[in-house]
């Protein structure tokens, strides 16, 4: 082997530029990860398992829908019949398609004529004895229709003869929900799920009503929901708050939104609106969103600067500090940066036992545990998690802890992620009602953030204001197993009977506490 002496600047000269090379190296394995993982991203089928939630259309299949979701093979569906004769029914054959249960029932009644109820063989009279029935589903376009009310008045013809001072009687009616307004609580409700449950804003609603023949602005649209929203649906959404902050189990996420006109911001800043939910085993659930104008600490500070319990959370640092509260990690957020790790990699390395399957393993290990145990009471669920995912835990504590992966990688993020959070990650373990992920958190701003795709923004900060309260009262109602239609439509018409100062009367008006009429239609 020839030995070559160099000097020593060479020396230091050939050292740097070694670790420029390293460097450089490392860079570039960065940004192949970050191909790699944006290619299987846009073009790859998703990993994570999706819910199928109150409507929700993938954007892949917005323009070939029927094409996507067609089936060629499945029969065509057959008309649900009911052959009723004399003296015996048939049973109902079975059919892929249900009718709703307490739908509207629309009678076609379909006889013969009297003079053609003849015999054909003997001439004699023909007698009814059965018929068939068929049920198929009509939909109806909306309809608009005014509403005109007569409210009578009377009074005594003869006080009135004699000159005797009587008052006058009225005839009781509603009042209105707006004063000086056209909106009943039913097109008010109707713009409001338009909008915050179909995402369809009110431009689109507005060119909809023209092509009825009903000029609807969307500026009047607008003024219903903050007249509307201020009046009877704030008092409804702040005792939401008292009772959510009563209970000892909470979710916490957040997401951005963009105010055009926000006092001493730009138009292009982030604003943010917050989501805070109760748990799984709550005696109520309750959904609240809150606005604010940033992501500091100081808004979940003030938001649950009285709450005492447990919070679950992702990574975000603003939830771990706060006075009383104790965090529940999320495992959801590791398992997506093992599995962003996997992505990642090439399919070399891909082949063989890489670190980022192990770690994307040991996840999916303890969430196929929470699926087994899910149903079990709290106590049990929480002994089962002692007994069968403490030791998963535990090794997989030991195998993280003892990487050495290059920080500036997929795998490297996901390794410095979990070691930040480990001691938070392992707080589900405290109590049985607690859960692995924040993934309901994630679930109930999700109508948001799909809102947000159509919408884009929000004009002025009482409009952002206004759409959490109108988000919070919908998706509470969903949560609860109400129409969100038939339920704003409800409050909206008892609301102003009330007096909103009193909170045993707006206690009243919680989702809760809705009527039966409220609930969701259930297939037969």
């Amino acid at each position: 082997m020839e030995t070559i002496t160099i000097s020593r600047a060479e020396y230091e000269q050939l050292k740097s530029a070694l670790t420029q090379v390293a460097t450089l190296q490392q860079e570039v394995n960065w940004l192949t990860e970050q191909i790699r993982l944006a290619r299987k991203q846009r073009f790859g089928a998703s990993s994570e398992k999706s819910r199928a939630d109150d409507g929700f259309v993938q954007l892949s299949y917005l323009f070939n829908e029927p094409e996507c979701m067609a089936r060629e093979s499945q029969p065509e569906p057959d008309v649900e019949e009911i052959a009723v004769k004399a003296h015996a029914r048939k049973a109902r054959r079975a059919t892929q398609e249900q009718l709703p249960e307490d739908i509207e029932v629309e009678v076609i009644e379909k006889t013969l004529p009297e003079e053609e109820r003849v015999c054909p063989q003997c001439q004699g009279q023909m007698n009814d004895i059965g018929k068939d029935v068929s049920r198929r589903l009509k939909i109806i376009p909306a309809r608009f229709v005014v509403e005109e009310t007569h409210v009578h008045k009377y009074a005594c013809r003869y006080c009135q003869e004699h000159d005797i001072t009587t008052p006058v009687m009225t005839a009781a009616s509603n009042p209105p929900v707006i004063k000086g307004s056209i909106a009943t609580p039913e097109a008010i409700a109707h713009v409001m799920t338009q909008k915050f449950v179909m995402y369809s804003p009110l431009y689109r609603q507005e060119q909809e009503y023209n092509r009825a023949g009903v000029p609807l602005s969307r500026q009047t649209m607008s003024n219903w929901l903050l007249k509307a929203g201020s009046a009877w649906l704030k008092p409804v959404y702040e005792r939401m708050k008292t009772e959510l902050l009563k209970q000892d189990i909470l979710h916490a996420d957040e997401t951005t939104l963009q105010v055009l006109h926000e006092p001493g911001k730009k138009a292009q800043s982030k604003s943010y609106m917050w989501l805070y939910r109760t748990g799984r085993d709550a005696p109520q659930q309750l959904v609240v969103y809150e606005y604010q104008r940033s992501r500091r600490t100081e808004h979940p500070e003030t938001f649950l600067k009285d709450y005492r319990g447990y919070l679950h959370a992702d990574g975000y640092t603003v939830y771990y500090g706060l006075p009383g509260v104790t965090v529940a990690s999320c495992w959801a957020h590791v398992r997506r940066r093992y599995n962003e790790a996997l992505q990642g990699t090439s399919k070399k390395d891909s082949a063989k036992e890489s670190n980022a399957l192990k770690g994307k393993r040991y996840c999916d290990s303890l969430f196929a545990i929470e699926s087994e145990i899910g149903v079990l009471p709290p106590v049990e669920r929480l002994e089962q998690r002692k007994k069968r995912s403490k030791p998963i835990l535990e090794e997989f504590h030991d195998w993280v802890f003892a990487l050495n992966d290059a920080p500036k990688s997929l795998l490297g993020s996901a390794v410095h992620y979990t070691r930040k959070l480990w001691p938070w990650l392992n707080n589900y373990l405290l109590d049985g009602r607690l859960e692995i992920s924040n993934n309901r958190a994630e679930r109930s701003i999700k109508p948001f953030v799909m809102g947000r795709k159509n919408f884009l923004f929000a004009n002025v900060p009482r409009g952002a204001e206004t759409s959490a309260i109108i988000y919070s009262l919908i998706e509470t109602a969903k949560e609860n197993g109400l129409d969100p239609y038939r339920y704003l439509t409800w409050l909206m018409r008892e609301a102003p009977k009330l007096d909103m100062r009193a909170d045993e009367q707006v206690a009243r008006l919680m989702p809760v506490n809705a009527p039966e009429e409220c609930r969701v239609r259930k297939s037969v």
